[in-house]
């Protein structure tokens, strides 16, 4: 019940108003968000990669509701990616963009619009020395960020797309999926989807998790493990040793603040560990998807929004 209410209250636009205008607070920050300046991301990603780590950096905002705001998420990307290229970081960290903050949802040409958002910051992705990973969010985008994902892989075929194992789609988008080249993250899912599209949260969706992942660690392509549950990091080693993948085929992929100590036993013992690393001033709709996630980190979230600098 709680992470339903949780999840919806991610898209109240009225609760996300209210809570943008408490100041972001130390702790928060701290926990889970690198900061809010591209600056900050990338001190916080060049601690993770000194640590070992791999980093894909978000820059926090969705639902676009003007191109103009559109373009200036673009324009944010490309002074973090000619930070990053400047900083000689390029083949350790990458960027994650959600095409709802480019545009895709706006009305009429959405689509094109987060395409040509999307190709420019592929573009410096590239020059810097790296690449960018498609985030998906709500089912209802799914088709469309996917045909997306695919046209931009024309010209930058290392973009990665992600897929999330509580849809009932996903199993198949991952045999479409896995082929030579292909980078898919596989995640469950942050977002509240009805019931004849996705599976009830809990053993459903770990159960469709194990079936999507085996699929990728059996194709020819570069699957990346977003995951925290033990079982499912385990289950994915089990996975890459049982179709003798190198250490530099796959990934695993955990989120900044979660696990951290873990994060670096797995480098220690020999793993690619990505961190997503999220920055930026408008992080209401991430954070609450991290309560939803996990309602244990609600205390620490609300403690962060009653308290000051």
């Amino acid at each position: 019940m709680l992470r339903t209410v949780l999840l919806r209250a991610a898209g109240n636009e009225r609760i996300k108003d209210a809570a943008l205008a408490v100041p972001l607070t130390r702790a928060v920050v701290e926990r889970f968000i690198a900061g809010e300046t591209a600056e900050d991301a990338l001190a916080a990603a060049r601690r993770l990669t000194d640590d070992g780590l791999l980093v894909t950096v978000d820059h926090l905002g969705e639902h676009t509701r003007e191109r103009a705001a559109a373009e200036r998420v673009t324009v944010a990307y490309l002074e973090l990616l000619q930070a990053v290229r400047t900083a000689g970081l390029g083949p350790q960290v990458e960027v994650s963009v959600k095409l709802s903050a480019l545009g895709q949802l706006l009305p009429g040409d959405g689509e094109s619009v987060a395409v040509e958002q999307a190709r420019l910051i592929c573009a410096a992705a590239r020059n810097a020395g790296t690449t960018v990973t498609v985030d998906m969010e709500d089912h209802t985008t799914t088709a469309s960020t996917l045909a997306v994902v695919e046209e931009l892989r024309q010209d930058f075929p290392q973009t990665g797309a992600v897929l999330q194992a509580n849809l009932r789609r996903t199993e198949a988008d991952c045999e479409r999926l896995a082929h030579s080249g292909s980078r898919v993250r596989l995640c469950k899912g942050a977002y509240a989807s009805p019931e004849e599209v996705a599976y009830r949260p809990g053993a459903e969706v770990d159960l469709s998790y194990v079936r999507c992942l085996r699929v990728l660690m059996e194709g020819l392509g570069y699957p990346m493990v977003a995951t925290h549950d033990p079982r499912l990091v385990a289950i994915a080693q089990d996975l890459a040793n049982r179709n003798h993948r190198e250490p530099g085929s796959w990934e695993l992929q955990m989120l900044h603040g979660i696990r951290p100590e873990e994060q670096r036993r797995l480098v220690a013992a020999g793993h690619q560990v990505r961190v997503y690393l999220p920055y930026g001033t408008d992080w209401y709709g991430y954070m609450v998807r991290r309560m939803a996630e996990k309602p244990a980190n609600l205390a620490l979230f609300l403690r962060g929004l009653t308290s000051r600098r």
